[in-house]
């Protein structure tokens, strides 16, 4: 379903682009944080 102005695969690739740019950032807080799941308060 592709036409001049809408592309749904463009927008696909846009969305997993930004989820996986997303999923980077959070890696590297976890990974930063000591990567413990459960932490004590």
């Amino acid at each position: 379903m592709c036409g001049p102005k809408f592309c749904s695969m463009k927008i696909f690739q846009e969305v997993r682009a930004y989820a996986e740019k997303g999923m980077d950032e959070v890696s590297r807080q976890f990974k930063a944080s000591g990567t413990e799941i459960y932490k004590e308060l």
